[in-house]
């Protein structure tokens, strides 16, 4: 499997990674046959993070015995220098590991003062003296406050939503990355599921040398079909293109990415796949969607109280309540269908 090295840090990993947090919803025997399989196929690179619930436990369960072949990044929220090591302390002993290759700051919406004793940045600093982690780096869904932080010189690596859709803008921040020798992840590859064509968004991102996507897995048909590609190694041809030109013209505008930063929701309503059932539903196998639990799941919108607590967490600022009535409007036309 190819490797290339993320930037300053001077690690070389497989250019086919894996993101970790899909596999919170796979049961445990299950997650560690995925992630073996997944070492086994030679993916050297995992993301995980302290927000990700079992992730990280699973991540050490399956690979534990493997540490010294793997690398590992994970993430904490919190904001202050205590409050990250106390995360980090953690992370550790749900990895069965003494130290992490690479600790993130978790998508915070303001940057640390990096002179503050007491900052979220303080403790990565402490915690790499301390040996617990190797290198910094930072995870941004704005692109402001990423720009600002590959701008600050402060970080080695940067994780950010990189895929065959994003805007000129999104892409110029990797350039910049490559400029400032800064390890670029790409998380949302396919958009929360959105983009329908794997294969396209595999040979979009495989043309950007210092672009590593790190692939939410959650099932085994799944990795293998990114082994395959990985394997194959895909080139944009003129059909990939008109799928990556067709997929930019549908997903104009803004959408959900299903980061699930807005849960929970006070009403029960599973925001990340609702907000987008208007999508979902032009673009996947649709019989699922017509099941007691998912009509029961829709009707949960109506309880909507506009508390403001999803869009106040909303990382892409969108209007989520109106992405809601969208989709409900969308989904009992469905349903009224048959």
């Amino acid at each position: 499997m190819k490797k290339t090295r993320l930037g300053k840090t001077g690690l070389m990993v497989t250019r086919t990674s894996f993101g970790v947090l899909p596999i919170q919803r796979t049961e445990k025997e299950e997650a560690a046959r995925i992630l073996r399989r997944a070492f086994d196929g030679g993916i050297n690179f995992y993301d995980t993070a302290r927000w990700y619930t079992d992730s990280e436990e699973k991540l050490g369960y399956a690979l534990g015995c493997v540490r010294d072949q793997i690398h590992i990044a994970t993430k904490s929220g919190a904001t202050t220098r205590v409050g990250l090591l106390k995360d980090l302390e953690t992370s550790l002993r749900n990895l069965g590991t003494d130290y992490v290759d690479i600790m993130q700051l978790h998508n915070p919406k303001d940057l640390p003062n990096p002179e503050d004793p007491e900052s979220s940045y303080a403790g990565l600093l402490e915690a790499r003296r301390k040996g617990m982690i190797r290198h910094l780096g930072i995870t941004q869904h704005s692109i402001a406050q990423a720009e600002k932080a590959v701008a600050s010189g402060l970080y080695e690596t940067m994780q950010f939503p990189l895929c065959m859709i994003s805007s000129e803008r999104d892409m110029a921040l990797a350039e910049l990355c490559r400029k400032k020798d800064m390890g670029v992840i790409a998380m949302k590859a396919l958009s929360g599921g959105l983009l329908r064509s794997p294969r396209a968004a595999f040979a979009f991102l495989r043309q950007h040398e210092n672009i590593i996507p790190i692939w939410g897995i959650q099932r085994m048909e799944e990795l293998e079909e990114l082994l395959a590609l990985d394997a194959e190694d895909p080139r944009l041809d003129a059909e990939l293109q008109d799928q990556i030109a067709r997929d930019r013209a549908e997903l104009s505008g803004g959408f959900c990415r299903a980061c699930g930063y807005c849960l929970p929701c006070p009403a029960n309503i599973p925001i990340p796949m609702a907000a987008r059932m208007h999508l979902l539903l032009q673009r996947m196998p649709t019989e699922s969607f017509r099941s007691d639990e998912w009509r029961k799941n829709m009707s949960r919108i109506d309880d909507c109280t506009e508390c403001g607590h999803c869009r106040k967490h909303c990382p892409y600022g969108l209007n989520t309540p109106e992405l809601l009535k969208e989709a409900k409007a969308a989904y009992d036309k469905f349903i009224a269908a048959g």
